[in-house]
């Protein structure tokens, strides 16, 4: 299990005997985790033809038991019925995220609790295809294109032997995040999500949960402890990384 799916599942320990769902959650792995150590969680997705992890969570049993299949933006689950709502790396595949959050308002109990970690697109590296700043360019563009396939010539980028040439390679990338891909300035999910939760930002304690992951560079957390450190490391991380939200539900 990479690390943020590690800080996802350490975030979720501190909810004993809450009933959870992930969002998003694809093949299984986290969820199969949280069950494995007595948690009582649920998951959803969509499903989308650009990946194989509906595959891989029938092959764990998951489907149809403890995963089920949504459309765009619906949870397939009742009123009130999670305690806590997790979702990684999700959010920037949903296309229209007011629904989605008002899904996940919807589905969560009265002081329940949602943690959503995704890049806004402000992120300087695009992550799904290791291009940096691929996804500024305009669609279609002949200079983003260009761009991307030169920096593929020149090593970058990521899944590179799913292309038999560099020119395909780009064409396919570039193709599957127009597709699959929905980027928003910073601004716009600070407005729609607080449309429906008061919201934390907990980038710094991300850092400090991967800091601490590894003995050898635990110590360097404690720079976060320094004044106005946090501050800094979190305009570093949201350029390089992504947005760490945790959110409470607001009632009417």
């Amino acid at each position: 299990m990479d690390v943020t799916n590690r800080f996802v599942l350490d975030f979720a320990r501190r909810f004993p005997g809450a009933a959870m769902l992930d969002f998003g959650c694809g093949a299984g792995e986290l969820l199969s985790a949280a069950r494995a150590i007595g948690l009582d969680m649920r998951g959803c997705d969509v499903y989308y033809a650009g990946s194989n992890t509906r595959e891989e969570a029938a092959a764990r049993g998951l489907l149809g038991t403890y995963v089920m299949e949504s459309a765009e933006g619906t949870i397939p689950f009742g009123d009130a019925s999670f305690d806590l709502v997790v979702n990684n790396q999700v959010m920037e595949h949903v296309a229209d995220l007011d629904r989605t959050l008002g899904e996940i308002h919807r589905v969560l109990r009265p002081g329940g609790t949602a943690l959503s970690i995704f890049p806004s697109r402000d992120v300087w590296r695009e992550g799904h295809i290791g291009i940096p700043f691929s996804h500024w360019f305009a669609k279609g563009s002949r200079a983003r294109f260009y761009y991307t396939w030169l920096l593929r010539l020149l090593g970058a980028g990521t899944w590179k032997e799913q292309a038999p040439t560099t020119r395909r390679w780009a064409e396919g990338k570039l193709a599957w995040i127009d597709k699959y891909t929905h980027y928003r300035t910073r601004w716009e999910i600070i407005q729609t999500y607080g449309k429906y939760f008061d919201n934390e930002f907990r980038e710094a304690d991300y850092i400090r949960f991967r800091l601490r992951d590894r003995p050898w560079r635990a110590p360097l957390a404690r720079l976060l402890d320094l004044p106005l450190a946090p501050d800094v490391a979190r305009a570093i991380f949201r350029k390089l990384a992504f947005l760490v939200i945790v959110s409470h539900r607001r009632d009417a």
